[in-house]
């Protein structure tokens, strides 16, 4: 029975046209973004652009940084701390001593001029009971998180690190950055085509905390961490901290570590930051000056204004920068000195730009490919791909003779429509999507082994030439979707709960698996109707 080709083989021809289109279009997009690219691209320059490629082939970065979520805690328990603190004043409730906070809270000695009573009261409504829990033992009172509440800072926290770092790395121009959480404090940062690792990993890794803090009148600064709690009869008050910095010789420019006392509340933080770029100081080094916001710089300008002759600590990341006397009222800005370089005073203004880290990020896992890796990798990626595909065309050449020809037409489509939907999707190649990519090929072929061993079997049962094929699709198409779905459900739990690399072969290995079969049932039937269809008999077929 002769079976109509029209529309089947317009369909084949607009799969194919269209896979060819998908993969052209993302070449010269990729081109049009690219400011090095040639202005009159030839099509080899198209071609090699029509893939996003991985960092294992075209270089770069990859780090798993963890985010210490307990700082995060401990910023919001200070917070709410000196919320209650401030509460107690306009009350006038004797609070007594808050100790320093942690991420679990924090407590409140009580003396004997204090009422419990009227503490316990104050904390129950200056703060929220659905985020604070107190326990009170004698004198004193324990307010810590309740789980809710701490698991939405945790992942608040998360959320504020993945943003932070995109705006620091969207500023640092990188091209096709992937930076996505991972759990519920993690992080995945990929970032392709990247020549400096070390300058990124330092923009991206400084938590860049900004404080400014008064200096106590007996805050120094003091040479040694016990030179400073001598000056305090031995121990610093709770309302204190020491916090270690440099100090400068103003002639010769040395630098010392030396401490300070300050204040523990702080007058003003990055939160009230406007902007930040370079500058210079008084020696004409590199600087970079800040300027607030109009709440930061009412703050500031209250602050400044009363602690005229006092020292104002700069504070980032927990050490002083500079402490320079307040001479007269600052509303709206300042500036930071450190002895910076241009390239580090550049980083720093970037990094205070883009906000603080809302905690630590520890590194776990680093990874850093150079581009001429990467390019050994394709080159030899491609070839072991060219090798194996040029295997097993012969291999089905010859064993199958012309049959083997149609597997190999079907094969070569197969490889088109993979490359297309890849670069439709814009989905990222890497080293083991290339393995993947030599896999789908070898389960392609796997495909039509199955029907044409099927059609032999027909051949020797007797059946007609014609009829053998039809019976021979017929009969192995139920094996044939048996084996690629179950394959298809590997790969998609490897996708789900792979990262990186894994994910890239998961991809590629699951949309080969959906060519596979359109190519080894439909097109490869197509391509036998066209061969054999439109004769009235056939005796025999090359297989």
């Amino acid at each position: 029975m002769k079976r109509p080709t029209g529309w089947r083989l317009a369909l084949t021809l607009v799969v194919l046209i269209g896979s060819i289109a998908a993969y052209v279009y993302r070449g010269r997009e990729a081109l049009k973004k690219n400011p090095t690219a040639p202005p009159n691209p030839s099509i080899g320059d198209v071609l090699k652009n029509g893939l996003k490629l991985g960092l294992d082939l075209r270089g770069g970065i990859h780090l798993v940084m963890q985010v210490k979520a307990e700082d995060a805690l401990r910023a919001e328990a200070n917070d709410a701390a000196e919320h209650l603190k401030t509460e107690a004043g306009k009350r006038g409730v004797t609070l007594g001593t808050v100790n320093p906070a942690t991420h679990e809270g924090f407590t409140i000695t009580m003396g004997e001029d204090v009422s419990p009573a009227a503490v316990s009261d104050l904390v129950k409504s200056a703060l929220s009971p659905t985020d604070w829990a107190s326990d009170q033992s004698g004198r004193e009172m324990r307010v810590t998180f309740r789980d809710p509440a701490r698991i939405e800072i945790e992942g608040q926290a998360l959320r504020q690190a993945v943003e932070t770092i995109r705006n620091r790395v969207d500023a640092l121009g990188v091209a096709e950055p992937a930076i996505q959480p991972q759990g519920n404090d993690r992080i995945v940062i990929q970032l392709p085509g990247v020549d400096d690792p070390a300058r990124v990993k330092d923009i991206i890794g400084t938590t860049g905390l900004l404080e400014l803090k008064i200096v106590d009148l007996k805050g120094g600064p003091y040479s040694s961490p016990e030179a400073a709690a001598a000056a305090y009869g031995g121990t610093i008050p709770a309302n204190l901290e020491l916090v270690e910095g440099n100090a400068e010789d103003q002639e010769a420019r040395t630098r010392t570590t030396v401490y300070y006392v300050l204040e523990r509340a702080s007058a003003v933080t990055g939160r009230d930051l406007k902007n930040a770029r370079v500058g210079q100081d008084r020696f004409n080094q590199p600087a970079v000056e800040f300027f607030l916001n109009a709440a930061g710089a009412e703050k500031f300008g209250r602050v400044t204004g009363d602690n005229v002759g006092r020292q104002l600590a700069i504070v980032l990341d927990k050490r002083v920068q500079s402490a320079p006397n307040i001479k007269s009222q600052i509303n709206d800005n300042g500036i930071i000195e450190g002895n910076f370089t241009p390239e580090r005073a550049d980083s720093l203004a970037l990094v205070l730009r883009s906000g603080a880290l809302p905690a630590q990020l520890v590194i776990l896992e680093e990874r850093t490919v150079g581009p001429s890796l990467g390019l050994d990798s394709i080159k030899q990626g491609i070839l072991a791909a060219l090798v194996g595909i040029a295997l097993v065309f012969i291999a089905v050449v010859v064993y199958y003779n012309l049959a083997g020809l149609n597997a190999v037409l079907a094969l070569t489509m197969n490889a088109i429509i993979l490359l297309g939907a890849m670069a439709w999707i814009n989905a990222t190649l890497t080293l083991p999507g290339i393995a993947g990519f030599i896999l789908t090929i070898g389960m392609a072929v796997d495909a039509n082994v199955l029907i044409f061993e099927r059609i032999r079997e027909e051949l020797d049962a007797g059946k007609g030439a014609k009829a053998a094929i039809d019976l021979g699709f017929k009969k192995a198409l139920s094996a044939i979707v048996d084996s690629n779905l179950t394959t298809i459900a590997a790969a998609a739990f490897l996708f789900q709960f792979g990262t990186g690399p894994v994910k890239g072969f998961a991809v590629t290995l699951v949309i080969g698996l959906c060519a596979s079969m359109f190519t080894a049932v439909f097109v490869s039937h197509l391509l036998f109707d066209l061969l054999y269809g439109s004769k009235e008999k056939v005796e025999t077929i090359s297989i």
